[in-house]
Order: C-alpha cells, then sequence, then structure tokens
C-alpha cells in the first residue's frame, strides 16, 4: 500500500500483491486543487491486479451528491452501496458533494476516460466520513507495462456547478480528448420522427412532418428507426445490412433531396453494434460476436477486428456518399463490454486485447472519415453514452429517452450541460398528447429551455393553440440562444430536480423556475431580464438586493401574446409579479 498526507487527504493507493510497482505524487493546481499523479508499472508487460485509490473527507456541510448517472437520486449514500462505474461510453468518472446553498466541499474526477473505472464517495457511519474510492482493473483488462493517471481534487468554495465547468475543461485538455467541432446546425431545433412515427415512417408523411416543423422554426430532422426493416416489432433482428427497405422509401437519395429542397438537414439512425440474427450481415459475423443477446434477437459485434471496423466505417460513408446525408445518430455503442471470458469458438484476427481501445479506433476512424467528406458532419449519442471521451467523436449529445416527461427531460439535460461544454446538448424528444392545454404542453418546451429542442409530435395533429405556443417558443428559444447556450449557467439545487434554473449574458439574464420559488435578480444586470413561468401557477417573485432602476415591463402567455405591459419605478426587495402559467415576465430598460 502506497500512502501520501501531503495533500488536503490522506491518500492510499492499496493493490494485491504483484509484479507491479505504484507511485503517487501531488501536485497543486491552484488554491483549492490538487492533482494526485498516479503511476503503476512493471518490467514485462501483465494483466495487473486491482488498485484501489482512497481517502476519507469529513462530512461537513455536505448534504448531497452530483453524478453523471444520477438523475433523481442526488442524495447521500451509504458506503457499502455500489459503486458507480465509467469508461468510454458510458457516464463519467467524476462527483460532486456539496451543501444546501449549493457550494461546492468537494469535487474529484479521474483523468481515466477511456478504461472501466468504478468510483464512489459513500457515508460511513461509524466516522461521518465519506469513504471515497477510484478503482482501476477490477474488470477484465489487457496486459500493460505502464499506466499513468491523475485524481483532480477540488475543494474550493464556489458553486458545484463551476467546479463541473473546471472539470469539463481539465478533461478536454487532453490531447487525446479533444473535441469535435460543433457545426452551426448542431445548436438549432430538430423534429425527430422516434415518437411521432416510431418504426411505421412514410418518406410522404416525414416530408410533411419536416414541411411544418420547418414553419415552425426546426432545421433539421432525425428519421430514426425503421427505414432498414419492414419489420415494425420495435426488435433488432433486421440490423446489421442497413439496407433501405424499399417497401417503405423506394428512393432514399430524392427522399433525402426533398426535405434538403425543404430547407432541413437529414439526420439517419443506426445501432452501431447490433447485427441482427435475420441479417445477411449475421453469418459472415457470427463468429465475432462479443456477445449475442437472444431477447432483442440480435449480436454484439466484436469492434477487436479490423473487418468489423471498417466493415461498420464502409456503411456509413457509403451512405453519407450516396444519400448526400448531414449527420448520423449512432445508437447503443455502450453495449460494448469487454468480456469476462473470451469466447472459445471466436475467429482470430483480433488487433486489440482491449474493447475500449478498439472502439476508440472505431469512432476515431468513423469521425475522421465522415468529416473528410463533409467537415460540417453531425453526429449524436445518447446519454449516458457521452463520456468525456465521447465529445472527440460526436457533436451532439441528447437527453436519455424519457417520453412526454418534462420533469425528467429538465434533470436531463441540465445533467448533460454541466459536463458537455461547447458540445450541443439536445433535450430527449419532445412529445404530448394534443388534448393537452396549450399552457400544459407548453411544459415540454419551457423544461428543457437550456438545451437545443427535439420535437417529435404529428404536427398536423396539433390543435392550433398548440402550434402558436410551439412556434412562440421555438421563436424564442432562437432568438435568446446565445444566452441559453453560451451564457453563464447556473442550475440552483440539484437535488430538488433543478427548481431554478438561470443563464446570464451581457444581453440577457434569463430565469427559469419550475417550482414556486424567489429569482434572486443580482449582479451586473443586462438590460433584458426574462423570468419565466415554468409552473401551472399565475405568479413569479423576483427579489432585488439593491434596486434594479426603473424597467418596462410585458406579461406573455403561453402563446407569446401580450396581456399586461406597464412601467415600474425601480424594484427592490419582493415583488410578484403576475403571470400565467406557462408564461413570461419582460423587465426591459432603455439603452440610452
Amino acid at each position: 500500500m502506497q500512502t501520501l498526507t501531503a495533500g488536503y487527504y490522506d491518500y492510499r493507493l492499496e493493490s494485491g500483491e504483484s509484479p507491479f510497482r505504484a507511485s503517487l505524487r501531488i501536485e497543486r493546481e491552484s488554491e483549492g486543487v490538487e492533482i494526485v499523479h498516479i503511476r503503476i508499472e512493471a518490467d514485462a508487460p501483465a494483466v495487473p491486479p486491482a488498485f484501489t485509490l482512497a481517502w476519507n473527507p469529513p462530512i461537513v456541510d455536505a448534504s448531497a451528491m452530483w453524478h453523471p448517472t444520477a438523475n433523481f437520486a442526488k442524495g447521500l449514500r451509504a458506503d457499502w452501496s455500489q459503486a458507480f462505474d465509467s469508461k468510454s461510453t458510458h457516464s463519467a468518472p467524476v462527483i460532486s458533494l456539496f451543501g444546501g446553498s449549493g457550494k461546492n466541499r468537494l469535487t474529484f474526477a479521474f483523468s481515466d476516460v477511456l478504461n472501466v473505472i468504478r468510483f464512489n464517495a459513500g457515508v460511513h457511519e461509524e466516522t461521518a466520513t465519506f469513504s471515497c474510492l477510484v478503482s482501476m482493473f477490477d474488470t477484465p483488462t489487457t496486459p500493460l507495462a505502464r499506466y499513468e493517471a491523475e485524481l483532480r481534487i477540488d475543494v474550493r468554495d464556489i458553486p458545484y456547478y463551476d467546479c463541473l465547468a473546471d472539470v469539463s475543461r481539465w478533461w478536454a485538455s487532453y490531447p487525446s480528448n479533444a473535441p469535435a467541432p460543433v457545426p452551426s446546425a448542431a445548436l438549432e431545433p430538430m423534429y425527430s420522427t422516434w415518437y411521432s412515427f416510431h418504426q411505421h415512417l412514410n418518406p410522404a408523411e416525414v416530408e410533411e412532418q419536416c414541411r411544418l416543423a420547418r414553419e415552425l422554426g426546426c432545421d433539421s430532422v432525425i428519421v430514426d428507426d425503421g427505414w432498414q426493416t419492414a419489420d415494425n416489432a420495435r426488435g433488432y433482428a433486421y440490423c446489421g445490412d442497413w439496407n433501405v427497405c424499399a417497401d417503405k422509401i423506394p428512393d432514399m437519395r430524392a427522399h433525402v433531396a426533398r426535405v434538403h429542397a425543404l430547407g432541413m438537414n437529414y439526420l439517419l439512425w443506426y445501432s452501431v453494434p447490433f447485427i441482427g440474427i435475420h441479417s445477411e450481415a449475421w453469418s459472415r459475423f457470427e463468429n465475432k460476436m462479443l456477445e449475442r443477446v437472444d431477447r432483442l434477437n440480435t449480436g454484439v459485434v466484436d469492434p477487436r477486428y479490423p473487418e468489423v471496423r471498417e466493415y461498420l466505417i464502409g456503411i456509413y460513408e457509403k451512405a453519407l456518399l450516396e444519400w448526400d446525408l448531414d449527420g448520423f445518430k449512432l445508437d447503443f455503442v455502450d453495449a460494448f463490454e469487454q468480456p469476462a471470458v473470451e469466447r472459445d469458438d471466436a475467429d482470430p484476427g483480433r488487433d486489440t486485447p482491449s474493447v475500449a481501445q478498439a472502439v476508440d479506433m472505431l469512432l476515431s476512424e468513423v469521425i475522421a472519415r465522415l468529416r473528410a467528406v463533409k467537415p460540417d458532419i453531425m453526429i449524436e449519442f445518447r446519454q449516458s453514452y457521452i463520456s468525456p471521451l465521447m465529445r472527440k467523436y460526436g457533436n451532439l449529445f441528447r437527453a436519455g429517452d424519457v417520453p412526454n416527461d418534462a420533469l425528467q427531460n429538465r434533470v436531463h439535460t441540465i445533467d448533460v450541460r454541466l459536463l458537455c461544454g461547447n458540445t450541443a446538448a439536445h433535450s430527449d424528444m419532445i412529445m404530448w398528447h394534443p388534448g393537452e392545454p396549450a399552457d400544459a404542453a407548453a411544459l415540454q418546451l419551457i423544461n428543457i429551455l437550456f438545451a437545443v429542442p427535439q420535437i417529435s409530435v404529428r404536427l398536423d395533429t396539433l390543435p392550433q393553440d398548440h402550434k402558436d405556443m410551439t412556434a412562440f417558443w421555438l421563436r424564442f428559444w432562437r432568438e435568446h440562444r446565445d444566452t441559453l447556450m453560451n451564457g453563464y449557467l447556473e442550475p440552483h439545487h440539484p437535488e430538488l430536480n433543478y427548481p431554478l434554473v438561470t443563464a446570464r449574458s451581457e444581453h440577457a439574464f434569463i430565469a427559469a423556475a419550475y417550482h414556486d420559488t424567489v429569482v434572486a435578480l443580482d449582479g451586473d444586470l443586462p438590460v433584458t431580464i426574462i423570468l419565466v413561468n415554468g409552473t401551472r401557477g399565475s405568479r413569479l417573485i423576483a427579489e432585488a438586493a439593491e434596486n434594479i432602476g426603473p424597467r418596462s415591463v410585458r406579461v406573455l402567455d403561453c402563446c407569446g401574446r401580450e396581456i399586461a405591459a406597464y412601467e415600474l419605478d425601480g424594484l427592490q426587495g419582493l415583488k410578484a409579479f403576475d403571470v400565467p402559467a406557462s408564461g413570461l415576465v419582460i423587465l426591459q430598460t432603455s439603452q440610452s
């Protein structure tokens, strides 16, 4: 066991007997931030045993925990709870412990975002301390002779979201994690066919939805599962060949061209690892599988074979060239798992024993080859395969599937935003019933205000007030995109599912209240202040510690119709604004 006591904590690097030597070194990055350097090496390549780096900070004013897959579970956990895990295509090795004020108490992150890492910060009952740990090599691992990694410790008394933003920048600073460029089209609202069509695709109907979506403010369509098969049972038995189902789409290139003529970009869905049992590719790759998934009628192809990687890359490259696509939705890449035991009947020919390294080679080559054809190609990945390394291959990160669930969509999109840097964070596809009151349906959009909207309803079935509402909120989002997506983001109280989220730029301060709470108007306030009512109630409460001066006030309903306009001489202290459900109030000062 190696012990290091020179930093903020006593760090212990523990392992069983092995030929590996280990060492720790601390570097002070800045006040409140230190880096623990880990080196593990042996004289010859070997499979390392599990190594665990552990430390035990006291629990002082730390009442909640943020981690990438927490969703609603942001409370503290006992140290006997199962540890979290991350790898290149799942989650990220970071935890932020914070107090009731939202201030950081300890945020730690690990530099290895390629391999499987287990990590935790559980409550140790006997001592009221956190049992913090980061474990390496406790899952099937390939032989190595040298391994280096870094643990970043942040104990600054600053908002938790600032700590996480710094972690994101720290990961991106590694050359191996350099994020892919984000084309401007990735930051425009999109229409998706999944919830509105599922696998029942018809080109004329899709094109009509694109026409209507374009009128409402969408610039791209994502055509999801179903284009490649006549089977509509929502399985994956026919994945793998990726030929267009002629019964559904007789001429894919012409269909894409018609969508382009409407002014829309075209992205197409693929399930990357799945080779279905009814595909022609099954016999070719049956013995080049990581596993067979009988419940899905498919296999997970093994990317450690150069032939497999070239086959998959060639499919996307061919589709891009032949159909003039603008992007790809690459699904299920988290299904690539290092097998605990290798198959006896597997074909020879793997060029690496590591699945993680093979996935890195596959996806790196995918983005390189596609960008060589179209430099502004869009690649979407879905939560939770949105690790820091995935920013290298993709430029759209979408929240996980939460159909019709505005609350979870809010939580998921903010969770994505906190780590994704300038990679475009997208909502899960928005859907609702056309019988909903318009102000209730508007909550689907208001709850994802700080992410790029994806719409997935049959627009021709919506009543007129729903169309007006959708058009207004998409117009509002595009008008204020710079503030919403690039401004200083402050998601308050993650342990309460972010009841208040604000974004601030030099142009505007936008606050969305999802609970009957108080919006603090503080700091250097810009010309425009916008308070969004993300509730079914009829008021918003703001508080200004100092007088913000005279402002003109406009109150809009959920469809953007002005229902009140007046002047305020000033505002100091608490003020309640009458604002209809899913409406907003705009406070503006003269720029003269």
